[in-house]
């Protein structure tokens, strides 16, 4: 399959698109559009930004067709041997999983805009691009000839994005025998190259040691800095691409943390769902959802390690690390959905509504529980095998015994290669923390106790949250609204989401003066705005903390044994 790509005018962000496909000897060609992307487990509807679609033989006759499906077209190819199929892609979505043009550059996800002909997955792929000369092209595709690309089939073609720019800039390291791109896209003259180039060394290098060496034979990291705020990223083959921003704030310590986070968990999926890939996904059915029930694998354990890595490569010490570690850990505890939906069963339903906050209290998230249960799984693991034996054992298997072998594993197989690890039965642990809902911190507190850490609980700082059991925050147009009420709280009786607050005993809300407002009261009149209607009720301060934090910290005085084992988990 032979791809022309070209525009006119990128302000409009119209992307010109030509197929042309030869040897076609079926009476009926069916072509395809993607109906999702490998990495976002939902429907994306690309189909909707084509515009001007039609299909031609060589000499520019009309061949009858029709749409048969929202991205799925039937072409009456009886005595045809030949077809152009012309259409218009809107490229006009800047994330890491879209597909955006402009006047500095032409950036493409392959799989939102490629159609493909039925039964030509296999078939190798050329892409030309009509490209101003001066543009550069960060791909991990070969590239050859200027502005012309090549993939070994349209698998490797929609798992290869591309940014094509004169302002690209360009850096690299050494990791292993792997030679690692840094493709800068947008403003990033805050950041510090040299210090960001180490970093991602460091964490890259852990990373091959850990996997026992790197499964391609180089890589591309597709950054694009923007000048709002952004944080996305979207793992492939040989590439991540990462929309980040501000750019203007690169250099500060919250958002350069971000930016090697997300880099080192993208850079780990390359191993993980990208090579160590679900049963229900080998190979990717692009027409409908792929239902899988490990995404707890493929998602938590990644988040697990994205962090993890950067503790070992000697990027964050022990303080920086716990800090994203307790992040997830308030994220999750402060989910009402982990005493309602599964692990397991979030997980299937990523296809239903795992990208939206849905209903209150309905889910759990498979990254943030999944990494918690991941971070419980390889300490029982070292724990038993007093160090000898974790969880990175259980991912060199499934490299070794399933991706090595383009095998898929189901659950039932990572179960059998958890057990074979830790040398016994493991059934508790899938029943009580992936398939059941047993809180976390049930069992958390003793394996950090065998690291040197501790397990502290408090109740929550907020009042709103302590006393009353409900959260808020701040939307568009500073208006304060409720986002969450505790389950048998006071706000339960009163209170809903997305509840507007207007005053508290007759005084105006600001998120800066609700503790001000709350100190020393045992009832509050509450006015608040719902279905544009004003209410008031009045709520009475409860016995009892309705929201607790929780948070891991070190003991004061480890015992040698236990800064041992910290060791070996953290540092090696």
């Amino acid at each position: 399959m032979k791809y022309y790509i070209s525009y006119q005018y990128p302000q409009h962000h119209f992307i010109h698109i030509t197929l042309y496909l030869r040897d076609i000897n079926k009476d009926i060609t069916y072509l395809q559009l993607p109906s999702w992307r490998p990495g976002r487990y939902e429907l994306g509807n690309f189909a909707k930004n084509i515009q001007r679609f039609n299909i031609q033989d060589m000499q520019g006759g009309m061949v009858p067709h029709k749409k048969v499906s929202k991205d799925r077209w039937e072409v009456v190819t009886k005595g045809i041997g030949e077809l152009q199929v012309k259409y218009t892609y809107y490229g006009n979505q800047m994330d890491a999983g879209g597909t955006y043009l402009d006047e500095e550059q032409l950036y493409i996800n392959f799989i939102n805009c490629m159609l493909y002909a039925e039964g030509r997955l296999n078939q190798p792929c050329e892409v030309h691009l009509q490209l101003p000369h001066d543009y550069r092209i960060a791909c991990s595709l070969k590239q050859v000839a200027q502005h012309t690309l090549e993939a070994s089939d349209y698998y490797e073609l929609v798992d290869s994005p591309m940014i094509a720019s004169n302002r690209l800039q360009q850096h690299s390291y050494l990791a292993g025998d792997t030679i690692f791109h840094l493709w800068a896209m947008g403003d990033s003259g805050s950041l510090n190259w040299p210090l960001t180039q180490e970093a991602f060394r460091r964490f890259s290098e852990v990373q091959i040691k850990t996997m026992q060496g790197f499964p391609a034979p180089e890589y591309h990291f597709l950054f694009q800095f923007l000048p709002y705020k952004a944080y996305h990223g979207v793992e492939h083959g040989a590439s991540t691409v990462v929309t980040l921003g501000p750019s203007n704030e690169l250099h500060l310590p919250d958002l350069y943390k971000n930016l090697l986070g997300i880099s080192s968990h993208e850079l780990y999926h390359v191993w993980n769902i990208i090579r160590i890939r679900p049963a229900e996904m080998m190979p990717y059915d692009f027409t409908k959802e792929n239902y899988f029930t490990t995404g707890f694998v493929a998602e938590g354990v990644t988040t697990y390690y994205g962090d993890l890595f950067l503790a070992r490569g000697g990027v964050f010490d022990l303080d920086e690390y716990l800090v994203e570690l307790n992040r997830s850990l308030q994220r999750h505890v402060s989910n009402g959905g982990r005493f309602n939906h599964s692990l397991i069963d979030s997980g299937f339903d990523l296809w239903l509504d795992g990208y939206s906050p849905g209903i209150p209290n309905r889910k759990v998230s498979i990254y943030v529980k999944g990494s918690l249960v991941a971070l419980l799984l390889d300490l029982q693991l070292r724990k038993l095998t007093n160090n000898e034996r974790s969880l990175d054992n259980v991912m060199q298997l499934l490299m070794q015994e399933f991706a090595l072998k383009q095998k898929g594993y189901t659950y039932e197989d990572y179960k059998k290669i958890v057990e074979r690890v830790a040398g016994q039965p493991m059934d508790e642990y899938f029943r009580l923390y992936v398939e059941g809902l047993e809180p976390l911190e049930n069992h958390l507190p003793e394996l950090l106790e065998w690291v040197g850490l501790s397990l502290r609980q408090q109740p929550a700082r907020s009042s709103t949250q302590r006393l009353y059991g409900f959260k808020v925050g701040e939307k568009e147009g500073n208006v304060i609204s409720i986002q969450d009420v505790a389950p048998g709280s006071p706000a339960e009786k009163h209170l809903s989401r997305g509840d507007e607050l207007v005053a508290i005993n007759g005084r105006r809300i600001q998120l800066n003066n609700l503790e001000e407002l709350l100190a020393g009261q045992d009832k509050v009149v509450i006015s608040f705005f719902r279905n544009h209607t004003l209410r008031t009720v009045e709520l009475a301060a409860g016995e009892s903390s309705y929201k607790t934090e929780l948070k891991i910290l070190p003991l004061p005085n480890p015992s040698p044994e236990q800064l041992q084992s910290r060791q070996a988990w953290l540092w090696q």
